[in-house]
C-alpha cells in the first residue's frame, strides 16, 4: 500500500524500460488495486507508454491489461483482479520510454479488500473443451455494470485474442459476455482470461484453459474375417488411433468402389457383419470413431478393399424360341438377361443339344458368345436333316448353374442320297423289265417319288 514510482524520461533513448513490481497476492475473492498515474511532457509529445500487466503463478507476463501514453493531470484508476485461490498473481507496472523528455508517475497504489467501485469484476471463468474445427465459447460473468463505451475482449497467452460475440445485461449489477474462438485448432489451445476496459479502470478474470481435442481416426484399415455372396465379416482393428479419446461410438462406412452408393452402420463390438450386399461387387470399408462433444467424429480411417463372392444364378434363361430352321442348322433366341440374373460378372452360357444319328444319341454343347446383346441368338450347325433336336441353355457361374426349359425342334427335309447302285436288280420278261432296289442310305425326309 502506498507504492510510488517516478520515471524521468529526459535523456533516455526510446525503448528503455522501468518496472514497479507489487508483492505476490493470493485471495479467494476479487481484489481491487487503486492507483494514481500521471504521464506528462512539456513539449506535448508523449514521454512514454505506461503498461500494466497481471502475471499469474509466476507464469508468462502476457499482454498488457491496461495502458496509456498521455494525461494532462493526475488520474485515478482501478484494477479489479479476479484470480482466485489457490492461484496467486503479481501486478507489474512498466514504463517504456519514447525518447521525448517528460515524466511518468505512479502513486498511492493501494490493495483494497473490497470490490472496485468503478470497474466490474468477474466471477470464476471455467475451462472449455471442444473438438477441433468447432467454436469454443467462453462465458464471462461479471458483477457490475457496463455500457457501450467499455471494451470487452478475451485475452490469451501465446494465442490469439477473441473478440466479443454477444453480451447479455441482466441488470445494473450483473452481465454475461460471450466470446468465441472460431474453428478452434490445436494452435488455439491454451489459457484465456476475460478482460473489460472501462473509463475507470480494467477488470481481469482468472485464466481458464481452452482444451482442443482432435477427433480420433484409426491408423489401420479393418481386417477381413470371412466373405460371402451378400455379406462381409470384418474386424474393426481400431485400437490404434491418431487423435484423442475416449471413443464413445464406432461406425462402419462402406461404399461400392465404383459408383456413389454408400452406407454407415453403428457398431457395438470389435467385429461386424455387413449384410445385404451385392454379389461379386468390390467394396471399400472404413471405420469412423467418435469422441464426446459436437464435431467429435473423425475422418474415415484407411479403407479395406474387398469383393463379395458370386451367388448362384437366380434362374435359367427364359423364352427359348426358334428364329430359323433349315435342313442342317437351327437358329434360336432367348430373353436378354443381366447381372440381376447371373449374380456374378463372370459367367458363361452354353447351348446343350442332343439328337439321334445312326441309331445312337449324339450329345453336344457349344459356348454362346452373344450374351451381351439386346437380341441374343445362336446358330447350331452341322445337323442332320429331318431330325428331332432337343435344345436347352445352361447359365453357369463359379457358384452354380441354372437351365432353361428344353425345346424340341425338327430340322427341315433335304435332298436324299442316291439309290445304291449295287442294289438295283432287274428281272426281264417278254414285254417288261421288273426293277427293285433299296432305299437311299440317307432319305433326309419322306421319299415321295422315284423316277426311272
Amino acid at each position: 500500500s502506498g507504492s510510488f514510482m517516478l520515471v524521468n524520461t529526459s535523456g533516455r533513448f526510446a525503448g528503455q524500460k522501468a518496472h514497479l513490481l507489487l508483492p505476490h497476492l493470493k485471495e479467494n475473492d476479487t481484489h481491487c488495486i487503486d492507483f494514481h498515474y500521471y504521464v506528462w511532457s512539456k513539449s506535448g509529445s508523449s514521454p512514454g507508454i505506461l503498461n500494466i500487466y497481471v502475471k499469474v503463478n509466476d507464469g508468462p507476463i502476457g499482454n498488457p491489461v491496461w495502458n496509456t501514453s498521455m494525461t494532462t493531470t493526475w488520474n485515478r484508476a482501478e484494477l479489479a483482479i479476479s484470480t482466485f485461490w489457490p492461484n496467486f498473481y503479481q501486478v507489474v507496472f512498466e514504463v517504456i520510454t519514447s525518447g521525448h523528455p517528460g515524466y511518468v508517475a505512479i502513486d498511492e497504489v493501494k490493495v483494497l479488500g473490497h470490490p472496485c467501485t468503478k470497474t466490474p469484476h468477474f466471477l470464476r471463468l471455467q475451462s472449455v473443451e471442444v473438438n477441433a474445427g468447432q467454436f469454443a465459447t467462453f462465458q464471462c460473468t461479471a458483477n457490475g455494470g457496463t455500457d457501450s463505451g467499455d471494451r470487452l475482449w478475451l485475452q490469451g497467452i501465446y494465442v490469439r485474442d477473441a473478440p466479443l460475440k454477444d453480451i447479455k445485461v441482466f441488470n445494473f449489477r450483473r452481465f454475461v459476455a460471450l466470446f468465441s474462438v472460431v474453428n478452434a485448432t490445436k494452435r488455439d489451445a491454451g489459457n484465456y482470461r476475460c478482460m473489460i476496459r472501462t473509463e475507470g479502470g480494467v477488470g481481469v478474470s482468472n485464466y481458464a484453459e481452452l482444451i482442443v481435442k482432435e477427433p480420433p481416426v484409426p491408423i489401420a484399415p479393418p481386417q477381413l474375417s470371412s466373405v460371402g455372396a451378400t455379406y462381409l465379416w470384418i474386424q474393426l482393428n481400431a485400437n490404434s488411433i491418431n487423435g484423442d479419446g475416449p471413443i464413445i461410438q464406432r461406425e462402419v462406412e462402406y461404399r461400392t468402389s465404383s459408383g456413389s452408393w454408400y452406407d454407415i452402420q453403428p457398431v457395438d463390438s470389435t467385429s461386424y457383419k455387413i449384410g445385404h450386399l451385392d454379389p461379386d461387387t468390390e467394396y471399400e470399408i472404413s471405420v469412423l470413431l467418435t469422441r464426446p462433444g459436437e464435431g467429435g467424429t473423425g475422418s474415415p480411417g484407411p479403407a479395406l478393399r474387398t469383393r463379395t463372392k458370386c451367388a448362384d444364378p437366380m434362374r435359367g434363361p427364359r423364352k427359348l424360341e426358334v428364329v430359323e430352321i433349315k435342313s442342317r442348322q437351327i437358329t434360336i433366341c432367348w430373353e436378354p438377361f443381366g447381372y440381376n440374373v447371373t449374380r456374378c460378372h463372370r459367367y458363361n452360357l452354353t447351348v446343350h443339344y442332343r439328337y439321334q444319328a445312326g441309331g445312337q444319341e449324339q450329345v453336344r454343347e457349344e459356348v454362346s458368345w452373344d450374351t451381351e446383346s439386346s437380341h441374343p441368338q445362336h446358330t447350331i450347325t452341322n445337323l442332320s436333316p429331318y431330325t428331332n433336336v432337343s435344345i436347352k441353355l445352361v447359365l453357369m457361374n463359379p457358384e452354380g448353374r441354372k437351365e432353361s426349359q428344353e425345346l424340341v425342334v425338327q430340322t427341315d427335309e433335304d435332298v436324299p442320297s442316291a439309290v445304291p447302285l449295287e442294289s438295283i436288280q432287274g428281272s426281264t420278261f417278254e414285254e417288261k423289265i421288273f426293277l427293285q432296289w433299296r432305299e437311299p442310305a440317307q432319305t433326309y425326309g419322306v421319299i415321295t417319288l422315284y423316277e426311272v
